[in-house]
């Protein structure tokens, strides 16, 4: 790899492109002008069709009849599709597990399930013509929650996962101090922007093209051809850009865009699909809500010998991604800390509610808020600042003897230390800490909290396959260049990264370099943008198809101009060829007629990673990224009501490719952070109904929630040790969890009502009404 692609020093000011260097995102003036277009802004084809859905209002019976006459009578409806058009087959599942039918058949497994889709002239044909069917039912048992599944001992939707190392129950036996409890962990609405869309055209033979608002264009191709009965090279899929996914869209647009190519091909005309938000949200999964159940024990300093932990999940109906988001829990269990006797295991549960999904994290916040819970209730049990014994419990430096995982990893690049110590020294975290005990002492009704927490999140995805991506580089006659990849561009950035990487490559401006839509016809067998892995895959599969076309450059000019490779150096927008220079295009032109190809693919797959989950051992991660957050909040132990005071964000994400987007990651993954724990909350009745499915009943953070003062920087010292691209860290999802420190802020403020004697077990979301509730408890302590 270049040199110049690792250091920032070689990098040329005079270019608008290169990495290290913060550029705006690419649609950001298209955003705030309202000319970014998405799938529902584009030209609608001639004869274009709309989709509606039927759905079951129960969540969980048979269907004992249906009757669709009125439905197919309704003025404009075109047709009903039902399992027995399906072509092909009736399932779309991801993983192959062969167990979310597209339409349901013979039983409905949760409220909201399609059963059949009215195609019509209009949207709002076909949305009133789908209310007009009779369904009758045969209820049958049903259960909704972790606690309910645990009760009816409902089956785990995939094989649960164990890790183990040492001798727990020995360990936890022979124990001086120990902890036995709980915790209810909340599940969250991606809350897209933009939701859940699909438009589909039809091709001659058996072709079929495919608008989707997806993060896994190629699933969305496979699907698709299973459904329809056709090979993959049948099916094409496009996505510009998505109005939001955070995993949401990882799997949940399959059915989607299956009704949309099903009617499409059909009926011979273009059919779009998007649901109402109320139905998006009842339809789709969410994140995995857990119950988690831990015993700890512990020395008289806090440091923890021995856990065992048992995380029971609500998957909902299917198995969906179930398997690696639970798996991906008991990885992050760990937190930051070392366990020398550990003991985890997963039971994702089947449930009667829509399947659980992927989530920005992807499980890994769910374990690592019950490992700030067992630091917690150590530091409450013995007097201490959960600071003092976080510090107590950290991974030591590689050899250390306290630098593996609980899945056998070895942890080589531990900063944890590092960065929490620079957060405590510049937010001042003791003095404000002493100064909130002191408020606390005379303040009868506001009471105040203070935490800082740490983020260690590892990065690649658990099935080692996922880890590979692929790029299409063109560079034309006039020297402009056009970019195209596996990775999905859903507001975070990731286009602007790798036009960056290509910018550096040829030493050319940004703007001479085209960002296209990703499309499976261009690139082939695309892994899902997530995982936090979109710039690390996307950017070196982009970088070896610039540096192939560089590398070609370069033989032809030694052979053309009679220099030494030696002496060709690529310059801001021009190349140095012995002792003269030429502006690129002039280069690429004079290659062009030379014969050369200007044109490459590029590939890249993660090196050193690999898993056995039979074993619960392997090296699932690449690397691990850094953070600490420090946050004070204010709560009215009148209301349960508080304000976030101000957070102080330290991450680390290498050597930044393009700080002011990974500060704007950071920002918006800790906000929406911040909403899972506190007022984001997910309510299902006692018919298995979904209650909190609309804006009025569901509640997002505000801009007026954020911390007064927010401040947030990037490591000024961190370089990735692995050759990532530049150097640099994955964004995406760690700073999610650096929410965490809202919690435990808050759940200090409640423990000062019995002067901190006491852990108060606060459950996510810590709603208003559960901190009130927590304070009461804490009263009578």
């Amino acid at each position: 790899m270049d040199k110049a692609i690792h250091d920032a020093a070689t990098l040329k000011a005079e270019i608008s492109g290169g990495i290290h260097k913060s550029r705006v995102h690419d649609s950001a003036h298209k955003h705030v002008a309202g000319t970014a277009e998405y799938i529902d802004d584009m030209p609608e084809p001639a004869g274009l069709l709309h989709a509606g859905v039927g759905l079951s209002d129960r969540p969980h019976a048979k269907i004992v009849a249906m009757d669709l006459s009125k439905v197919e009578a309704a003025p404009g409806v075109v047709c009903v599709l039902t399992g027995k058009d399906v072509p092909g087959i009736n399932d779309i599942s991801s993983g192959g597990h062969h167990d979310e039918p597209l339409f349901a058949d013979t039983v409905v497994e949760y409220h909201g399930q399609l059963i059949f889709a009215v195609i019509a002239e209009t949207r709002q044909q076909a949305r009133a013509a789908a209310k007009l069917a009779e369904i009758t039912y045969e209820d049958l048992p049903f259960w909704t929650s972790v606690r309910d599944a645990l009760a009816h001992n409902a089956p785990d939707v995939i094989t649960p996962l164990k890790l183990q190392r040492g001798d727990a129950k020995a360990a936890l036996a022979s124990a001086k101090n120990r902890i036995t409890a709980e915790m209810e962990i909340g599940g969250q609405e991606h809350f897209y922007l933009e939701g859940q869309i699909a438009l589909a055209i039809p091709g001659e033979d058996d072709e079929v093209a495919v608008w989707s608002s997806t993060q896994h264009p190629s699933e969305i191709q496979h699907i698709v051809g299973h459904v329809l009965d056709i090979p993959s090279n049948a099916a094409t899929v496009y996505q510009r850009r998505m109005g939001g996914g955070f995993g949401g869209k990882e799997t949940q647009g399959n059915g989607f865009a299956a009704v949309a190519a099903l009617a499409a091909k059909k009926l011979k005309r273009a059919v779009k699909f998007r649901p109402d938000r109320d139905e998006d949200m009842i339809m789709t999964g969410k994140r995995h809500d857990f119950v988690a159940f831990y015993d700890i024990g512990y020395d008289d300093d806090g440091v923890i010998e021995a856990l065992d932990a048992t995380f029971a999940a609500r998957c909902g109906f299917s198995a969906d991604l179930s398997g690696p988001v639970t798996d991906r829990t008991l990885f992050h269990a760990d937190s930051s800390y070392y366990y020398p006797n550990v003991h985890l295991v997963t039971r994702p549960l089947k449930t009667h509610t829509c399947s659980n999904t992927a989530y920005r994290g992807f499980g890994g916040p769910q374990g690592m808020l019950a490992g700030e819970r067992f630091i917690e209730e150590i530091a409450y049990a013995l007097g201490r600042d959960p600071l003092d014994i976080r510090k107590a419990n950290f991974y030591g430096p590689n050899g250390s003897g306290r630098d593996v995982t609980p899945y056998h990893q070895t942890v080589e690049d531990n900063i944890i230390l590092r960065v929490v110590e620079e957060l405590e020294e510049s937010a001042d975290y003791r003095a404000r800490r002493q100064a909130i005990i002191d408020f606390n002492r005379t303040s009868p009704i506001i009471k105040k909290g203070i935490a800082l927490t740490p983020v260690k999140f590892g990065i690649s995805f658990t099935m080692t396959a996922f880890n590979q991506a692929g790029a299409l580089v063109h560079v034309y006659q006039d020297g402009s260049v056009q970019l195209n990849h596996g990775g999905t561009e859903m507001g975070q950035g990731l286009y602007i990264k790798v036009a960056q990487v290509v910018a550096d490559v040829f030493q050319i401006d940004l703007e001479r370099v085209k960002i296209t839509a990703t499309t499976t016809g261009k690139v082939p067998n695309t892994s899902a943008t997530a995982a936090s892995s979109g710039s690390d895959l996307n950017g070196m599969a982009a970088y070896n198809a610039a540096k192939e076309i560089k590398d070609r450059l370069i033989a032809f000019a030694a052979s053309h101009y009679q220099v030494s490779p030696d002496d060709i150096e690529f310059l801001p927008n021009r190349v140095r060829i012995g002792g003269r220079e030429i502006p690129f295009p002039e280069l690429v032109k004079a290659a062009y007629f030379g014969r050369v190809q200007l044109s490459a693919a590029g590939f890249y797959k993660t090196p050193k990673i690999h898993w056995d989950r039979a074993a619960g051992k392997g090296r699932p991660f690449y690397y691990f990224a850094y953070g600490a957050a420090c946050t004070e909040v204010s709560i009215d132990t009148l209301t349960g009501e508080y304000i976030f005071e101000r957070t102080d964000i330290l991450h680390d994400v290498g050597r930044s490719l393009n700080p002011t987007i990974d500060i704007g990651q950071i920002e918006g993954g800790f906000i929406q952070g911040m909403g899972w724990l506190t007022t984001e909350e997910l309510w299902w009745n006692d018919k298995g109904h979904l209650r909190t499915h609309a804006p009025s009943t569901y509640k997002i953070p505000l801009a007026s929630d954020r911390p007064k003062i927010f401040n947030v920087r990037l490591t000024d010292f961190s370089e990735n040790r692995e050759p990532t691209i530049g150097r640099s860290k994955a964004v995406g999802e760690p700073p999610f969890m650096l929410a965490i420190s809202a919690l435990e802020a808050i759940s200090m403020a409640v423990a000062s009502v019995a002067d901190y004697r006491v852990c108060p077990r606060l459950d996510a979301p810590a709603t208003p009404e559960r901190v009130l509730m927590a304070v009461e408890r804490m009263k009578k302590v």
